[in-house]
């Protein structure tokens, strides 16, 4: 064996050693600061190349002159080593901390700002990821703030819509219960629409509970849009005739979509209905269906006059309805918002935009391969 493989041999003992010793304290140390384990590291460096001299020494490998030198070169390498270890671990460290205050600014509610300063690669990207999901923390936040504002427009709304249907049921009730009726075959009348208002209140408040605790059960099955189109202008008709609107079917393709028929004919119904109760007498309300870019589009324009800009993002909002008034003419608000939150169970979107002298919500579904 040649003496070269020998000093080899000898030097990687001796530093073998020293790492598994190395490899050992680094684990006792793991959950401290990362500038103790950058000392470590160092200080593994410079032993082990003490280590391997040290053994090659004992064979007899070096004089003792040629070992004091070594080792004197040893001890200031590791000098220097530990010192540089200590001020990067620091700089790291302070990196870190500065980094964990901002991030936990934004997780109080607040918003990420990456600390100003140079940093290493890794922080760098990590600054990167908090910003990101700091922002969609805000986008949450607001969209929690809107839902919550919503729903309690929305208690506030309801609460008031069922209250004067009630009361104005009650006055009639305690009319003809003291006699007071002068034509009771109206006040029954009268009775049997606010009950039924009611009625499809109650309905859509519990169909729009469905749709937002996700347990809307679709049961689809293959049909022609042209049968869908069909059965909502028959169902929309005589709402159309008591208003005086005009029902026209435009372009209707036969297209096949696989699609729940008794929700999607409620979508179709509210867009109708509404289109209609906004549509001025003698307007026209006109309905359509054409493949586009491998999806069916049902388009249902109105005579409306258009939306103002700033409301038409609000326009499936639950409970919006356009205007500031409690009227009964006005709904419950909850129709539109249906409609979204059925076609989006279909793997679809709902989209409303402003046309000459109206506006026009679209309804797109995926085609049946």
């Amino acid at each position: 064996m040649t003496d070269a493989l020998l000093i080899a041999l000898f030097a990687l003992g001796g530093a073998a050693c020293a790492g598994v010793l190395g490899a050992g304290v680094l684990r006792l140390v793991r959950r401290r600061s990362v500038a103790v384990s950058l000392t470590v590291v160092a200080a593994v460096t410079v032993t082990a190349m003490l280590a391997g001299t040290l053994a090659v020494a004992q064979a007899m490998f070096l004089s003792r002159h040629d070992l004091g030198v070594v080792t004197l070169v040893a001890a200031m390498a590791a000098v220097v080593s530990l010192a540089t270890a200590l001020l990067l671990g620091r700089w790291v460290v302070a990196r870190s901390r500065e980094l964990s205050r901002a991030a936990r600014d934004f997780g109080d509610g607040g918003s990420f700002a990456a600390p100003p300063g140079q940093t290493t690669a890794e922080l760098d990207a990590l600054s990167r990821e908090l910003a990101a999901t700091s922002a969609k923390l805000a986008a949450s936040r607001e969209r929690e703030r809107a839902l919550e504002a919503s729903r309690r427009e929305l208690v506030a709304w309801i609460s008031h819509d069922l209250r004067t249907p009630l009361a104005g049921l009650r006055a009639m009730s305690e009319a003809l219960e003291d006699g007071m009726a002068a034509d009771p075959a109206r006040y029954h009348r009268q009775i049997r629409t606010e009950v039924e208002r009611l009625n499809s209140m109650v309905g859509d408040l519990f169909e729009l509970s469905r749709i937002h605790a996700g347990a809307l059960c679709l049961t689809p099955s293959r049909m022609s849009v042209y049968d869908l189109v069909g059965d909502a202008l028959s169902g929309a008709d005589p709402l159309a005739r008591e208003h005086g609107v005009r029902l026209v079917g435009g372009t209707v393709e036969r297209v096949p979509v696989e699609v729940d028929g008794k929700e999607m004919t409620r979508v179709l119904a509210n867009l109708l209905i509404n289109a209609i109760r906004h549509t001025p007498a003698d307007g026209t309300v006109a309905i359509a269906a054409q493949r586009q870019d491998g999806a069916v589009v049902l388009s249902v324009t109105d005579g409306c006059g258009g939306i103002a800009a700033e409301d038409l993002p609000r326009v499936f909002d639950t409970g919006w309805r356009g205007t500031t008034a409690r009227t009964p003419p006005a709904g419950a608000g909850l129709g539109l918002a249906i409609v979204r939150g059925i076609v989006e169970a279909h793997a679809g979107h709902a989209t409303v935009h402003n046309v000459p002298g109206g506006c026009r919500f679209e309804v797109t579904l995926p085609l049946t391969a």
